[in-house]
């Protein structure tokens, strides 16, 4: 009889805590209007005036030339997210026989910390016209 009590309380508090991939997903923002690989490939193309491009991905970090006076649009984002997420949980038991009896208690918990990096590097090369002419990029994820 107590080895099927003991067993039912263990089984309710493991179902009642997350698995720390449940706290990850949680944690993590995979919404919101970012600057990425996929909406560069998506959106940008030659031909484009140098309006669109920022109707797009928005004002540059740096604008420079080239050595036949073009201008050059450069986009440098780096990202940091940080998150961490616990849950604990606590079942507590009243023991009865022995000298009377008492309270117990059974806890456990899990938990996540995650640290992820990015950087994206644009190039936005113009033509004397204004006009997209090229475009290149570079990201990382660590």
């Amino acid at each position: 009889m107590f080895k099927l009590f003991y067993l039912t309380l263990i089984s309710l508090l493991i179902s009642a805590c997350m698995a720390a991939s449940d706290h990850r997903k949680d944690v993590t923002d995979s919404q919101g209007d970012r600057l990425t690989v996929g909406k560069v490939q998506k959106e940008i193309r030659t031909g484009m005036s140098g309006s669109d491009v920022i109707r797009v991905l928005g004002s540059p970090n740096i604008v420079t030339t080239d050595d036949k006076r073009r201008e050059v649009w450069v986009y440098d984002k780096i990202s940091t997210e940080s998150a961490y997420s616990e849950s604990r949980g606590n079942i507590g038991v009243l023991v009865l026989g022995g000298d009377g009896g008492g309270l117990g208690g059974i806890g456990g918990g899990s938990g996540a910390r995650s640290t992820t990096q990015r950087t994206l590097t644009v190039i936005i090369k113009f033509n004397s016209m204004g006009k997209v002419r090229d475009f290149s990029y570079h990201a990382t994820r660590f």
